[in-house]
């Protein structure tokens, strides 16, 4: 895949992980995490942190999920392989809270992580259909 292609295909992925993760979050904010997370939520989003994570993300589902199941001609293996390392990048952030954040909520770590698993087992599906697309 070329450059313009695999830039194309980037920004196709974060798009769509963005539109994704923003109903989740749209949805889930005040009836989920606000209730769990009172006293540890800011008012505000903190841009520069948000941009960083969805940048990396996108970039590590891309090169170690996606392109190699596009070359196996698997969607079925960007699939599974993308809920691995949703599940993978989640739990990093979760595990790591429930160990050194006084009070955190268990159930979020529980939900947190199975929202990780899905949203990039789809994602990774649908930038897998994406990239056939492109070749």
């Amino acid at each position: 895949m070329g450059f313009i292609k695999t830039l194309v295909l980037y920004f196709s992925t974060l798009a769509v992980c963005f539109g994704i993760d923003l109903i989740w979050l749209g949805l889930m904010n005040s009836r989920f995490y606000k209730p769990q997370l009172a006293g540890l939520m800011s008012n505000k989003v903190n841009w520069l942190p948000a941009i960083l994570f969805y940048t990396l993300f996108i970039i590590g589902l891309l090169l170690l999920v996606v392109l190699p199941a596009v070359d196996r001609g698997s969607w079925i293996r960007a699939m599974l392989l993308g809920g691995l390392f949703g599940m993978v990048a989640y739990a990093t952030y979760d595990l790591s809270n429930l160990a050194t954040i006084k009070n955190w909520p268990v159930v979020v770590t529980i939900v947190d992580i199975v929202w990780g698993t899905t949203l990039s087992a789809t994602l990774a599906s649908i930038s897998y259909f994406i990239a056939k697309a492109l070749s």
